[in-house]
């Protein structure tokens, strides 16, 4: 049999899955990643322990299969950045996260500079903490020596996927795919090439950036595994390819650490209105692949907080069952902005609340609104999306992965606040799925994109049940308690 391996390097947890041919999920393995806090709004993680995990995962995997495997796709975090000593293959500090907001006062000083119409220009993105570059000069600041080292080429910058590569080829490849280059804050998504203009604007020398490729083909051999390296995209791009949404106008949204709703436009660059983003998508050749993305920081990690944090739940797992024990969330908003709040808001200094809290309020109706929360956030970034793209081309469905899409309260709670169909397929795994599926067109396993398309299947299809004047109510009531927070 033809087997695919996946490395899933996420922001909570690094994993390997290995997949059939047909995308049938045989076997699996995973690793908690611990986050580190060194101040209130870093995020860091050991990179070091990102690699040493991965590659224990993909042992573990690929004995559990007992198949031969025929090669290997990298999908990630995005965003998060490591810097190393090309000599030693060490990192010079840990991994700054894309949750990190150590540098929201650098990204103001270069909004009010006016930079940032030419950055939204060139990359599609605007200039938020959430990007790699300003982490990256960060690092080239603060860490004694780097800035030095960097000039006279001595050092390597990659996100978690390059991190991987170099690791898995011996330091043989430093390479990047066009979806990871696109969240840099630095790659022009026209042209497809680092920009000079941008690179200047933070102060980082091109010597220190990974070749950017199409996220199908070859990229190296994998030294222990002994098959190619033949499929990388983002963690969002790669749920986007693994839910097959592959056509203008098809999206999905991937319920993960945060929530990301991506529709696919094709080969054209469609500009926001409504404070989402472009974005580079997977490519599976040298032509260009685009979509609009919606971020929400906080989406699964509120759960995470109750489990922690609150000492509300003893697992994950629990949550639905505590939300579904009261019949609604008793007039609690939860606005979760540990990490400011995302699209379409872009407010990097917003702080979580809790709104309407009675003496009467349980951690049954603070669970149930964490939840909520989850598909408020989600919607608000459709309604921005829809307004993008027009009436014509308004989303009908929304297919949906990630770990929080096994969860039906929030899935029917999301469908009812859409108005729309919300489809979980069988396998939510997509963002995994989709890096094997690019490492097999990339290898010739599959011949066109048209072939893997019957792979995806439908496992349920949530239809909306609340009327539209009430799920218009409730989003009335988010935005209202989203504008108490924003007026702090």
């Amino acid at each position: 049999m033809d087997a695919l391996l996946a490395l899933d390097q996420g922001t909570s947890s690094s994993r390997a899955l290995v997949f059939g041919r047909d995308g049938r999920l045989l076997a699996s393995a995973q690793r908690e990643l611990p986050q580190h806090f060194p101040q209130p709004g870093w995020v860091e993680h050991d990179a070091e322990e990102i690699w040493t995990h991965q590659v224990e995962c993909a042992r573990e995997a690929v004995a559990k299969a007992g198949v031969k495997v025929a090669a290997i796709g990298i999908t990630n975090q995005r965003e998060t950045v490591v810097l190393w000593d090309r000599k030693t293959g060490k990192p010079l500090h840990k991994a700054l996260v894309w949750q990190d907001r150590r540098t929201a006062a650098f990204c103001e000083q270069l909004k009010s500079q006016g930079l940032e119409p030419r950055v939204r220009e060139l990359t599609g993105l605007v200039l938020d903490p959430y990007f790699s570059a300003t982490k990256l000069r960060w690092l080239l600041d603060h860490v004694p020596g780097a800035r030095e080292r960097a000039a006279r080429g001595e050092l390597a910058f990659g996100t978690i996927d390059s991190w991987l590569l170099w690791k898995l080829t011996d330091g043989k490849v430093h390479a990047t795919d066009a979806s990871n280059a696109s969240r840099t804050l630095i790659y022009d998504i026209h042209r497809g090439d680092w920009s000079d203009e941008l690179l200047a604007a933070f102060d980082i020398p091109r010597s220190l950036l990974p070749e950017v490729r199409p996220s199908a083909g070859v990229f190296g051999q994998a030294a222990e595994f002994g098959v190619p390296i033949a499929g990388i995209a983002g963690d969002q791009q790669a749920a986007l390819f693994g839910q097959t949404a592959l056509q203008p106008g098809q999206a999905k949204n991937t319920y993960g650490t945060g929530c990301f709703l991506l529709m696919h436009t094709g080969t054209q660059a469609r500009t926001s209105t409504q404070g989402l983003i472009t974005t580079r998508a997977a490519q599976v050749d040298a032509t260009a692949q685009y979509a609009l993305e919606g971020s929400v920081f906080v989406g699964g990690a509120v759960v995470q907080w109750l489990r922690d944090g609150l000492k509300a739940i003893g697992g994950s797992g629990e949550v639905q069952a505590l939300a579904s024990s009261v019949p609604d969330a008793g007039g609690v908003m939860f606005v979760p902005a540990f990490a400011g709040l995302g699209a379409p808001y872009w407010r990097p200094d917003a702080r979580g609340a809790l709104l309407g809290l009675t003496r009467g309020t349980t951690q049954a109706h603070i669970a149930r609104a964490a939840l909520e929360s989850i598909a408020f956030q989600s919607a608000a970034v459709l309604t921005a999306m829809n307004a993008d793209v027009g009436a014509s081309e308004r989303l009908t469905e929304l297919r949906v992965d990630g770990g929080a899409s096994a969860n039906d309260l929030l899935m029917q709670f999301q469908a009812d606040l859409l108005g729309i169909p919300v489809l979980r397929p069988k396998v939510i795994e997509t963002t995994a799925l989709g890096a094997a599926l690019l490492a097999g067109l990339g290898t010739g396993l599959y011949e066109s994109t048209e072939q893997i398309g019957a792979i995806w299947q439908l496992d349920r299809a949530f239809e909306p049940r609340m009327s539209r004047d009430e799920a218009g109510g409730r989003l009335a009531e988010w935005n209202k308690a989203v504008r108490q927070v924003l007026a702090d």
